[in-house]
């Protein structure tokens, strides 16, 4: 999954609990990583709270409407359906970056979540149906310590 660093998308994620480095990973979800960063340059996740929080599982944020019913006016495809970029996916496991999506494998729009568990096993029935497309790479104790209703103050890619 690792790239040259000159390569990688890089987004910051800033909260009142601090920031969270997350790295994109456009070589096996190029769709998702297009969407994620277009909805960051426009703002759209700054001032967004969290609004769903299972303990020991998922941290997911990116609805408009906090409720977990929202999107950004559109959908994109689930690219967790083509073999070539599921295998190049990395599984779920803590710190593992993912597309929220409804029971359409095709529905996923601005919504994502942050696995929290050190138990990979947990994830396993997640595999191959999300689109994962990110990392944490610093700041994983803030993910740990949000909550719902934490806001995301602002979003930035470079």
């Amino acid at each position: 999954m690792k790239k040259d660093k000159d390569t990688l998308e890089i987004v910051t994620l800033e909260t009142d609990k601090g920031n969270i480095i997350i790295e994109l990973y456009p070589e096996c979800a190029p769709l998702t990583v297009d969407n994620f960063v277009k909805l960051i340059r426009d703002g759209f996740y700054d001032g967004l709270t969290f609004h769903r929080f299972v303990k020991g599982f998922v941290i997911q944020g990116g609805d408009p409407d906090g409720t977990g019913t929202g999107g950004p006016g559109w959908t994109i495809p689930g690219e967790f359906k083509k073999k070539k970029l599921r295998e190049l996916m990395p599984q779920h496991e803590k710190g593992v970056l993912a597309m929220a999506r409804k029971p359409s494998p095709d529905s996923a729009g601005s919504q994502f979540y942050i696995c929290l568990s050190d138990d990979p096993t947990i994830y396993e029935h997640l595999n191959g149906n999300y689109t994962t497309f990110g990392r944490v790479i610093e700041g994983m104790d803030v993910v740990q310590s949000l909550r719902e209703r934490d806001v995301m103050t602002q979003v930035s890619v470079k």
